[in-house]
């Protein structure tokens, strides 16, 4: 694919990112911060993320399978994944996590089950679109051009 082409999809594919609410403009303000100094700082940050999100869905997903559920140690990891993926502006994992907290809040196990699998839901998805916006990214890096500025003008 042509170089041009590969940059107008990037920016029609992050674009589509923002418009679906998968990313918020947090996510923006993250890629603002990279430069040539720090190259890969969006992607290492992110990668944190899922290593981080992947742990914390595991310890949930144990937590919510004890004979008696102690909310005062799920509460936390479901604070803890809505200020992360708030973060990196993962906006649906976050707004998935907001109604977590309130069945968290009122010891309702079932809809605890509910929304974790809605918070899984969420996370794969974003999951999954970042690491194909970086996959866009490198290959037009890697055919000698420059990753376009986005902004939420659109």
């Amino acid at each position: 694919m042509e170089l041009v082409q590969m940059q107008k999809s990037l920016q029609d594919y992050t674009k589509s990112l923002f418009l679906e609410g998968v990313l918020d403009s947090q996510f923006l303000q993250l890629q603002q911060l990279q430069d040539e100094s720090n190259p890969d700082f969006v992607s290492q940050v992110v990668t944190l993320f899922f290593q981080d999100s992947d742990r914390i869905l595991n310890d949930l997903s144990l937590s919510l399978d004890q004979q008696v559920v102690d909310f005062k140690k799920v509460d936390p990891h479901v604070h803890q994944l809505k200020g992360s993926s708030s973060s990196i502006g993962a906006q649906r994992v976050k707004n998935a996590c907001v109604v977590f907290r309130t069945f968290c809040e009122q010891q309702n196990v079932e809809g605890c089950h509910r929304c974790l699998q809605q918070v899984k839901q969420e996370y794969y998805l974003v999951k999954n679109r970042l690491e194909t916006l970086f996959k866009l990214e490198q290959q037009i890096v890697a055919s000698g051009g420059v990753i376009p500025a986005m902004e939420l003008g659109f």
